[in-house]
């Protein structure tokens, strides 16, 4: 598929918007067909990469589009209305530069990373996998160390140039710790192994990345913090992460309100009146709390605390809630006709509840929560 771009230095929220909106017209007729195949769209990435939309938060003086946090949850948005896999694979991407924009925003050099990314580089998430105590194993060698582990979710690893991940070094010098490195997919000792055959979220790729003694040089590791303890990186990744995250899935469920409410156009029946309306506060609640994690990431300049990260975890499950609701209540509207294969809604179902799965699950997040509002550790 081709694209045409726009044009200008600088682009404003609306050029991104119509950018984003070009792609999701031409993705959206392939998508019920990777949803059966399961299968990626390479084509749909490199589509994103040629159109500026993988550099899209890289600012511009490292060569990026410059777009604002906010500017990315929208574009993920229009994306989600017509293809949530990609979406949400390009937010898995995404939130790792919008991580390093954070660091750029806050002192801490993050050039490198950021100028790969404008130069195409795609990176890939195992955040989910990984949390406060990881897995794997490391060695300590002469100039690095030899790693060994296998990461799932990695959302898009088929196309993926660059694993930003963390190994668990068990029998580090002052105990248990945690290496955060980068690894090239071209390293010696990485594979695919294509585990992911799912409910939904079918097409994005989320296969086992498996690092079989990998050497990973000093010069990679970008943290060495203790394992089983929560870090203040968390805060950072949280806060820069989980909006542009949900923004993918917000998408899902305007598709689904859309479909929804062409179904039973010109129906007045009082059943469907109020379910129409439950399916509207739901979608509204979601779409404000989701503009509210936004608006508290202050653009990428938010402040590293415990307190940002608690209200941005409770947020993501205030909002998962209302999206899985909003594509519910989109299915009984319709009278059951959103619950067949051939129905658009029974797919944007399947997809949405993959909101369950990214940091924190809801009986995590509420522990995390309610440390935080006693002064605790987020974290036992």
């Amino acid at each position: 598929m081709t694209i045409m771009m726009t044009s200008p230095p600088t682009r404003t929220t609306s050029d991104w918007l119509e950018v984003a909106g070009e792609l999701a017209a031409a993705l959206r007729p392939g998508a019920a067909e990777r949803d059966r195949s399961g299968e990626l769209s390479a084509d749909a990435f490199d589509t994103l990469r040629t159109a500026g939309i993988t550099a899209a938060l890289v600012p511009e003086e490292f060569g990026g589009g410059g777009a604002s946090h906010a500017d990315m949850g929208a574009v993920l948005r229009v994306l989600g209305r017509h293809d949530g896999p990609t979406a949400v694979t390009l937010s898995m991407h995404s939130h790792l530069v919008a991580a390093q924009v954070w660091r750029h925003h806050h002192g801490i050099d993050a050039e490198k990373v950021l100028r790969k990314v404008a130069e195409g580089a795609i990176l890939i998430s195992t955040g989910a996998s990984d949390w406060v105590s990881s897995n794997g194993t490391a060695r300590k060698v002469d100039g690095g160390f030899r790693v060994s582990a296998r990461k799932n979710p990695a959302s898009g690893c088929e196309v993926g140039q660059v694993l930003v991940t963390s190994i668990r070094w068990d029998d580090a010098p002052d105990g248990p710790q945690v290496l955060h490195c980068s690894v090239p997919f071209s390293a010696d000792g990485v594979s695919i192994d294509f585990t992911w055959d799912t409910l939904g979220m079918r097409a994005t790729g989320s296969h086992t990345v498996v690092l079989d003694d990998v050497f990973v040089p000093d010069a990679a590791v970008s943290l060495v913090r203790p394992a089983d303890q929560w870090h203040p990186v968390w805060n950072t990744v949280c806060g820069a992460a989980l909006p542009l995250i949900m923004a993918a899935y917000l998408g899902i469920a305007d598709s689904a309100v859309a479909a929804a409410r062409a179904a039973v156009a010109g129906r007045s029946e009082p059943h469907v009146i109020h379910l129409l309306g439950e399916m509207m506060n739901a979608h509204i609640t979601a779409a404000d709390v989701i503009a509210a994690m936004f608006d508290d990431s202050e653009d990428l300049h938010f402040a590293n605390t415990d307190e940002h990260a608690s209200r941005t975890l409770s947020r993501k499950t205030v909002a998962t809630e209302a999206l899985i609701d909003t594509v519910r209540l989109a299915i009984e509207v319709t009278g059951g006709v959103g619950y067949t294969r051939s129905s658009t809604i029974e797919r944007l179902y399947r997809d949405v509840h993959g909101a369950l799965f990214h940091p924190l699950p809801r009986a995590k997040q509420t522990i995390l929560t309610g440390r935080v509002a006693l002064g605790l550790s987020p974290i036992a």
